[in-house]
């Protein structure tokens, strides 16, 4: 049986679960999943209901939009895979677990290729039977390099790019081609952790907590929509070796969990702010 996700942003006013469940029935669709939430501060709706049967799409959706009555965002998702592409640089923490979990099959996405600026982690991924693309980036421009990395990805048309610890800062032209479809993965020291080594200057503070934040790419530096947070804690006896390690696997757990977030269509942006059902 066909299976979609509906999710629906709009103005909140009374009577909208029944008004839009009310359309459902008449298209014949059985509601499996539902959640709703309202910010009162801004008065806005959020829905997302998982459905299953045979539908119309452009019907369905032309329906909804005439009966709310007035501004809203409305997307219908069929539940099939995504496709990710996955950008690194010489770290392999965040993207051998990403293989991993694709070879085993719990990544519920197909890795349609990874794309470095070295070649370091081209072994690794290879043996995974994944393309690897390595596009140099010493002797050119940041443009020309930038503009090769938009052409395949343009090529390839993944769902969602996927930063995996990739040391690279994306030009605003770059992030406009994939509109809220990067993912990144930073530790959350930052901002006040910056710049090279930030587990030595953490070490150096005496901090008692290691955390990591995924989220949205926009044209502000590690600013965009977060997706998932998470902290480790740790005590004086860390080396900042240790702090590095134990950061390390935070990383790959948030990376991993805000991915599947994205994957299953769980994720409104709301302004700076994300809604997760």
């Amino acid at each position: 049986m066909e299976k979609h996700t509906l999710l629906i942003k709009c103005q909140d006013t009374k009577g909208l679960v029944f008004k839009i469940s009310s359309i459902l029935l008449l298209h014949n669709l059985n509601i499996e999943q539902n959640n709703e939430f309202v910010d009162k501060t801004h008065n806005t709706f959020f829905m997302r209901t998982e459905i299953s049967g045979a539908l119309e799409h452009e019907k369905l959706l032309a329906e909804i939009h005439a009966t709310l009555q007035h501004e809203s965002e409305i997307t219908l998702y069929s539940q099939k895979k995504k496709s990710i592409v996955i950008f690194a640089t010489k770290e392999n923490h965040c993207l051998g677990d990403l293989l991993i979990r694709h070879n085993s099959g719990d990544l519920n996405a197909n890795i349609l290729a990874v794309i470095s600026n070295h070649a370091v982690l081209q072994n690794l991924v290879e043996k995974f039977e994944i393309p690897y693309h390595y596009i140099e980036s010493d002797n050119i421009t940041r443009e020309e390099h930038e503009a090769k990395i938009i052409a395949l990805c343009q090529s390839l048309n993944p769902d969602f790019l996927v930063l995996a610890k990739y040391m690279r800062i994306l030009s605003p032209h770059f992030v406009q081609n994939f509109h809220n479809k990067i993912i990144n993965i930073h530790h959350s020291f930052l901002p006040a952790f910056i710049g090279a080594n930030p587990y030595k200057q953490a070490y150096e503070r005496g901090v008692k907590i290691i955390g990591a934040t995924a989220h949205f790419v926009n044209d502000n530096l590690d600013e965009g929509p977060i997706i998932s947070q998470d902290i480790i804690q740790i005590d004086h006896s860390y080396t900042w070796q240790d702090m590095q390690k134990a950061g390390r696997d935070v990383e790959k757990v948030v990376l991993a969990r805000a991915l599947k977030l994205a994957i299953e269509n769980r994720i409104f942006l709301h302004n700076n702010r994300t809604i997760i059902f």
